[in-house]
């Protein structure tokens, strides 16, 4: 197991999880093979295998006695084309075009374990990619001033203890290390040429959780995880002018977010759960890249809205090789209509998504999941400092995602 764990981390850390933004602002709303069939409703109650080290840690109470692994890979496809509407000044020229899909496919790889300590008390460990951020338009583009390339990739690790205090309530503590990377491109200007600012960092958060079972079939669970402060250093170079290059740092903030989810064994055939989660985006309002000088290089106004997502979901068991799970999820933007960008034209969502689990054995399943996003079209009225007019246009999104996890119990 010792050899699973470390195998299973070089290969996430390998990956280059520049993960597409599946979720309200640039989180990663897949973090479960199995909870893609159920547009991850439920999240912080089902503990229905090793990935609740993530939505909820009190959940490891409620898995089988052992050991328990689970592994999953996403494909992920979102898509953002743009039209343009009435840009002017330096985007009126159509330049090379429209952008073409900022979207693409993007693998991304999870990997959770459990074990027991003891009688009432389970460790847990989990290795994700909890945000992400990949947009990418045609060079010399109309709006090229405005972005060319964007990219946050993340890696987190997750260390989670649980106790089942009794037969009706479990308690579950984690503690996180997360590491971001982010890189924006944009053409600035012939004397210039091509700006890439590059810049990382790495540092600690946690979550907590509990789950309440006011009967042997119903679970209510609550979880909170923590902001993650960061603050980025790198560098800023010109593919022209190079004596403008120098290094530069930039304070990022991912938010915390809340969840309150239900599981309920209705009959032996249907389970119905449901979530409501928070998520504090208003953590999110500019970026400001400054020069080690203390000169500002850059600044990115966000203005970003806190966000309730609210899902539902269910499961059909028609025997005990089968379940079929469906789910529905309405996924509100933080953006806005006057700061959105083109780096993240996000908008509203809607999930649709179904799935289905095949046990292998008596020890092992196989889930897959699919899940398309509805996502509302995006205005953008981006300005530039010092850039003479406006990119005025809309985004038509949309997304899919395929999911497969096998889980072993041993």
């Amino acid at each position: 197991m010792q050899n699973w764990i470390i195998a299973a981390a070089v290969g996430i850390a390998l990956c280059d999880v520049s993960a597409q933004s599946l979720a309200g602002g640039f989180a990663i709303g897949t973090q479960s093979g199995s909870g893609t069939g159920n547009a991850f409703s439920g999240g912080a109650a089902s503990a229905d295998d090793a990935s609740t080290v993530w939505f909820n840690p009190a959940g490891m109470s409620y898995l089988p006695a052992g050991k328990n692994v689970a592994v999953t890979g996403h494909a992920l496809k979102p898509s953002f084309k743009f039209s343009n509407i009435a840009s002017n000044g330096a985007f009126a020229a159509p330049g090379t075009g429209e952008g073409g899909d900022a979207g693409d496919w993007t693998p991304v790889p999870q990997a959770f374990f459990t074990t027991d300590l003891g009688r009432y008390l389970k460790l847990g460990l989990g290795l994700n990619v909890p945000f992400g951020l990949k947009t990418q338009y045609d060079a010399g583009w109309r709006g090229q001033f405005s972005s060319l390339k964007s990219e946050i990739k993340t890696i987190n690790l997750n260390g989670a203890l649980s106790y089942r205090v009794s037969d009706r309530f479990s308690v579950g503590v984690g503690v996180s290390w997360q590491k971001l990377q982010a890189q924006l491109t944009s053409f600035s200007g012939p004397f210039a040429g091509v700006a890439k600012i590059k810049g990382d960092d790495n540092n600690w958060g946690m979550n907590i959780g509990v789950i309440f079972s006011p009967t042997p079939a119903t679970r209510i669970g609550v979880h909170y995880r923590s902001s993650i402060g960061y603050k980025l250093t790198g560098n800023a170079s010109f593919t022209v002018t190079p004596a403008l290059n120098g290094g530069v740092s930039a304070d990022l903030t991912v938010p915390e977010s809340f969840s309150l989810s239900f599981f309920s064994a209705v009959s032996p055939q249907w389970d119905l759960m449901g979530d409501v989660t928070w998520t504090r985006w208003s953590r999110v309002d500019r970026l400001n890249v400054v020069r080690t000088t203390g000169a500002v290089l850059n600044t990115l106004t966000l203005n970003w809205d806190n966000t309730t997502r609210v899902s539902i979901g269910m499961n059909y068991k028609p025997n005990p090789i089968w379940k079929f799970r469906f789910g529905v999820a309405y996924d509100p933007t933080p953006t806005n209509d006057r700061d959105r960008t083109a780096r993240l034209p996000d908008e509203d969502r809607l999930w649709v998504a179904f799935g289905a689990q095949y046990r292998l054995s008596d020890a092992s399943t196989l889930d897959v999941g699919y899940a398309h996003e509805f996502i509302r079209d995006a205005s953008v009225n981006n300005t530039v400092a010092g850039v003479p007019g406006a990119l005025v246009g809309a985004f038509e999104n949309k997304a899919d995602i395929v999911s497969v996890q096998f889980n072993h119990s041993f």
